[in-house]
């Protein structure tokens, strides 16, 4: 008997984990994206090829970030111009500091509509394996960027409550706070 006891433990340990797992991995289901995969460009600037974006969408996507607790719109610290910093307040604690690329940006918006991000590793691979995503140049580049993606531009409301969900889960990942439901 006494061998059990190691194995209780280990069991009471990953129940622990899975417990705590919304502030480290989000949902990993994403519907299969429609259509064919934007092109990209291979380095940076990591862009996409031929892609108009819808910019009703992407107003309602900075409207939407704009009520995330403690995140400020602005000029991004470490992409194109034009493009749209979403940025962590001072008052913000970040759960994942290897994962943001520069100051306390987790994401940033580009002018054609698409999104870099930092999600959790699993949540990135799926959102890639769904059509949503692609690994940015630079992920494999440097330890905690694992997860650090384009995300492509919505081009319908459908697309764009996914996209969102993707944004909602890399400021859960960044953070380690859930957002309330919306």
């Amino acid at each position: 008997m006494p061998r059990l006891r190691p194995l209780i433990f280990v069991s009471a340990a990953v129940s622990l984990l899975i417990a705590a797992a919304p502030a480290s991995a989000q949902d990993v289901a994403f519907p299969m994206r429609d259509g064919a995969r934007p092109e990209t460009t291979s380095g940076v600037p990591h862009v996409q090829i031929g892609i108009q974006p819808v910019p009703k969408l992407s107003e309602e996507m900075l409207r939407q970030v704009t009520d995330f607790p403690g995140v400020a719109l602005g000029a991004t610290r470490v992409s194109l111009p034009g493009a749209v910093g979403f940025q962590l307040t001072g008052d913000v604690s970040i759960a994942q500091p290897q994962a943001i690329v520069g100051g306390r940006e987790f994401a940033h918006l580009h002018p054609d509509g698409s999104l870099h991000a930092s999600l959790h590793p699993e949540t990135a691979r799926a959102a890639v394996e769904a059509g949503w995503a692609v690994a940015h140049p630079w992920a494999n580049q440097r330890a905690g960027w694992e997860g650090f993606v384009m995300i492509y531009t919505p081009v319908t409301e459908a697309e764009l409550d996914v996209v969102l969900q993707l944004v909602r889960g890399s400021y859960t990942y960044i953070t380690g706070e859930a957002l309330p439901e919306t």
